[in-house]
């Protein structure tokens, strides 16, 4: 078994020993600029193809649940390899580490790739699929092309990602997936606008930017990263473990993907305005999600090492701060969207229709937005801890097990409330189901911690 380097030491000292608190909001602030910089640049994304036409707007929302769903792949990869190389790193074995790693990025690779090529020859089929109108598939074609491309490369930063985070270098993570975000704000309307490429614009801004991402985060990773990815590391029989817990993430994903799809088919019938005022509902909501997922994130790293560690008061004691520090800055948010919600949604189209069934949906959605802190969080605890049938249960609700029966069924006696209300019918479900899990995830882990001594430094592992 390997040691852990110098720097790895220190890092390890720091994920054990720092003050919670501190720790956690430390590994949390990049997290968030890097989500809020990538929410920013979404907002910006659909703020140009909107002022292109609510037929374009609505051809972005078309497209986003199939990038969703292609992004699962890594994400599930991603997630999987980072807990459990947090665990192992916790244990100080760095071999397993590695292989953990190696194994997520290369099968990432592969899947991505065959997955886009897929789309890329069916793209049309897939727009219809996905409940394009017929006036919206030429310009949904278009756009996916240049972002299907690109999917391979885009898949691989979401193994970068929590792996440098769940390393404790949430920094590094922010540089490399903040930079190409940004670029994109400013690259988007050069291709759109000033070089008159409409959707296409759009898509091959969008494409360039994810390359760079991807580039920028390898070169980090490269110099930064403790456990390195070589392909001799690759082991076939760490697959189930990396499945195993990333699939409540895979799960979530593409019941999200699944879930948005049945909101655009179910949104159509009530016009293109309909469809375009959900689209920038979704994409106003992703920012009270990244600060709620960036502080699960600071979080997540912190729980890996210390349950490795055998720190289970630690696990327990940040969950706390997490959680309480999340929902009362989700409450706030909640406030403000229920109050100005017209003028959010004025921001991204003027139309009067759009502007009216954007703020109706987003005040809807914003009332249960604080509950929405103890579905995430749990999701996230219970999949570092070895949990993942119930990460993956309490994920589905939400996104996809209550809501898309909900989306079917309600429009059908409520119209276009049914569809408003869905997704906040859904977190009640999601939310009551998880509260009870939430204290059997932990009365298992005090359990553990009463048949497991605590490691010191100086164990077994590092004789």
């Amino acid at each position: 078994m390997k040691k852990i380097n110098a720097r790895g030491g220190d890092k390890y000292e720091k994920m054990i020993g720092s003050p919670l608190a501190k720790l956690i909001y430390s590994l949390a602030g990049p997290a968030i600029v890097a989500n809020i910089i990538t929410v920013i640049y979404n907002l910006v994304d659909t703020f140009y193809v909107g002022h292109l036409s609510a037929a374009a707007a609505a051809a972005s929302g078309i497209v986003m649940p199939l990038m969703v769903g292609v992004k699962s792949v890594g994400m599930m990869l991603g997630m999987g390899g980072a807990n459990k190389m947090s665990v192992a790193l916790g244990k100080k074995d760095k071999n397993l580490a590695q292989a953990l790693v190696a194994t997520s990025f290369y099968i990432t690779f592969a899947v991505s790739a065959v997955l886009a090529v897929i789309c890329i020859i069916f793209r049309r089929g897939v727009c219809r699929i996905l409940g394009a109108p017929s006036s919206v598939v030429p310009l949904a074609s278009i756009y996916m092309l240049p972002l299907l491309i690109a999917a391979p490369f885009n898949c691989l930063t979401y193994i970068f990602n929590p792996v440098l985070r769940f390393q404790g270098m949430a920094k590094e993570s922010m540089v490399g997936i903040s930079f190409g975000a940004i670029l994109n704000i400013f690259l988007e309307p050069l291709f759109i606008f000033t070089m008159h490429l409409g959707m296409l614009g759009a898509g091959v801004a969008t494409a360039i930017c994810q390359g760079i991402s991807f580039l920028l985060l390898a070169f980090i990773y490269h110099f930064r990263g403790q456990v390195k990815i070589k392909l001799k590391f690759f082991e076939l029989r760490q697959l189930h473990p990396i499945f195993s817990t990333g699939m409540p993430t895979f799960f979530r994903n593409i019941m999200r993907a699944v879930g948005m799809d049945i909101l655009d088919v179910v949104s159509a019938p009530f016009g293109v305005p309909a469809v375009a005022a959900m689209t920038i509902v979704n994409r106003i909501i992703t920012f009270s999600n990244s600060l709620r997922g960036g502080l699960g994130q600071g979080y997540q790293p912190v729980c890996g090492f210390n349950y490795g560690a055998g720190k289970f008061d630690r696990v327990r004691k940040g969950y706390v701060i997490t959680v309480w520090s999340t929902a009362a800055v989700l409450a706030v948010i909640s406030v403000l969207q229920l109050i100005f919600a017209p003028y959010f949604i004025l921001i991204f189209q003027s139309s009067p229709e759009v502007i009216k069934i954007g703020a109706q949906a987003l005040r809807w959605q914003s009332a249960t937005l604080v509950l929405t802190t103890w579905i995430v969080m749990f999701n996230m605890v219970s999949q570092t801890l070895d949990h993942p049938v119930l990460s993956t249960i309490v994920g589905s609700l939400r996104r996809g097990v209550v809501l898309i029966p909900l989306l079917i069924i309600l429009p059908r006696f409520l119209s276009l409330l049914g569809v408003e209300i869905a997704q906040p019918l859904a977190d009640l479900v999601a939310f009551a189901f998880a509260l009870p899990c939430q204290f059997y995830v932990f009365r298992s882990l005090k359990k553990k911690e009463d048949m497991t001594p605590v490691l010191e430094a100086g164990s077994a592992n590092e004789a």
